[in-house]
């Protein structure tokens, strides 16, 4: 029943039988503990220059005129 509706429900019923009613909620808190906003979002400038960076070392070739 892998992969079905049902098969997850009994998945569920059994991580909760094992490790308590709380298990979805404590494996929830480690991910949202784990993410931090950081890389380009945090420092814009650092963005601006490795796009520069990656447009001269383009594969396309120049522009050709229509």
């Amino acid at each position: 029943m892998a992969g079905t509706k049902a098969g997850g429900m009994k998945a569920a019923a059994t991580n909760k039988a094992k490790y308590g009613k709380e298990f979805y909620a404590r494996i929830g808190k480690k991910g949202g503990q784990n993410g931090h906003t950081g890389g380009f979002a945090a420092n814009p400038e650092l963005a601006r220059i490795a796009g520069a960076k990656g447009g001269r070392i383009s594969r396309r070739g120049p522009a050709k005129k229509a």
